[in-house]
């Protein structure tokens, strides 16, 4: 079982007779100044010095991205006379390609605020956290679902909206509120990829895991820079999702070589540095990803090879794993091509989890950090 973190349980403590907090919707809980400063030390001997309004120019690039405003999902348009499901909703949202799974439940979650018949507020959030609470359990062992699930309702409720004279006026509030999350995560993606480009050089080679919407980004964004580079791919198994991004890159014009995924320590000496996605973000700083990712971090590190990680900030989860058998079962089927004996036993975890001193940066719409600030992070976004 997954350890809660110590601040989880203090703001569960607490949850029941705290007052209510100041009204913070005017900057979002993105818009924490302070974001990279924790990194400019470190960054400095990367690549020089960066200006402290870096963060602000990759939110300001990313403004007027198009096809990321719509507010209404293919099932909600499809039957509007039908009851509201959030299930239903979800799935609708999770059609949508390039639409990442925890983003989609916050699309449902605001829909339940705008469908929702509620005439107080305790009501509507009661509504909200069974809706919430429903879409957790449609995969318990999705990381950032939950951890998305539960960052929209502590934004979304931070305050008790008690200073409005009536309930519509809140509700309104809140509807506005839960949109704004919604946008800003659509949006981490592209802001990410802003962000890595001063780390990615000409003549550079990129190793990557799996298939990571928002490494893709990175990796397209940095080709459209005419940026010169080349990225070796793992095959992925058993999904085979690094061969997918390859075949990605392909299309872009990227030069891309596939590896065993065995074939990483043979190859990391042609490497110059490590691009991961994650499943989530824990918060002692390390991150739970594709299976591999851990011993990709452990060749890299003994080869002095930066290991950096791509995550939106609503994949930060309020967990802290000890080991790799600390975390809830995520398992997949996987064929050999080979009939495999009854009395053979079949390792079957999808993911492994990579400790903090492993990761050189993580790259997330927050800014970017080291692991050590995550915590930190955490703190910001949960207060």
């Amino acid at each position: 079982m997954w350890r809660r973190s110590a601040s989880f349980i203090l703001d569960e403590r607490r949850s029941s007779n705290s007052p209510p907090m100041a009204d913070t919707t005017r900057g979002g809980p993105f818009q924490n100044p302070d974001a990279i400063s924790a990194y400019y030390q470190t960054r400095a001997a990367h690549h020089g010095v960066i200006t402290s309004d870096w963060l602000a120019q990759a939110q300001a690039a990313v403004g007027g991205v198009s096809g990321e405003e719509q507010t209404v999902s293919p099932a909600a348009e499809s039957g509007a006379d039908k009851t509201f499901n959030v299930i239903e909703e979800f799935n609708g949202w999770r059609k949508q390609p390039d639409l990442a799974e925890a983003v989609a439940a916050i699309r449902a979650l605001a829909a339940v605020i705008r469908a929702s018949e509620a005439t107080t507020m305790m009501e509507l959030e009661i509504e909200l956290k069974k809706a919430s609470d429903t879409l957790k359990s449609w995969d318990k062992t999705s990381i950032s679902l939950t951890a998305g699930c539960d960052l929209f309702i502590r934004y979304v409720t931070r305050t008790s909206a008690l200073e409005y004279e009536d309930f519509n006026s809140a509700k309104s509030r809140l509807l506005e509120r839960a949109e704004k999350f919604g946008e800003i995560s659509c949006k981490a993606r592209k802001i990410i990829a802003m962000l890595s480009q001063d780390f990615i050089f000409d003549g550079c080679t990129i190793l990557v895991h799996g298939l990571s919407r928002v490494v893709l980004e990175i990796l397209k964004t940095a080709a459209q820079n005419n940026k010169l580079f080349r990225v070796l791919c793992t095959e992925g198994r058993p999904d085979g999702t690094g061969v997918l991004l390859a075949n990605e890159l392909s299309k872009l014009d990227i030069p891309v070589k596939l590896l065993l995924d065995s074939a990483v320590a043979y190859s990391m000496d042609e490497v110059d540095m490590v691009f991961v996605g994650a499943d989530g973000v824990v918060e002692s700083g390390g991150v739970i990803n594709m299976m591999g990712t851990y011993q990709i971090a452990l060749v890299a590190h003994s080869m002095n090879k930066p290991v950096y990680v791509a995550a939106e900030s609503y994949k930060f989860a309020r967990l802290y794993p000890l080991d790799q058998k600390d975390m809830a079962p995520a398992l997949r089927p996987i064929e050999f091509g080979i009939k495999i004996a009854a009395k053979v036993e079949v390792e079957r975890s999808a993911r492994d989890y990579t400790p903090p001193q492993y990761l050189t940066l993580l790259f997330t719409d927050l800014g970017v950090l080291s692991p050590s600030v995550v915590s930190d992070e955490l703190i910001q976004l949960y207060l």
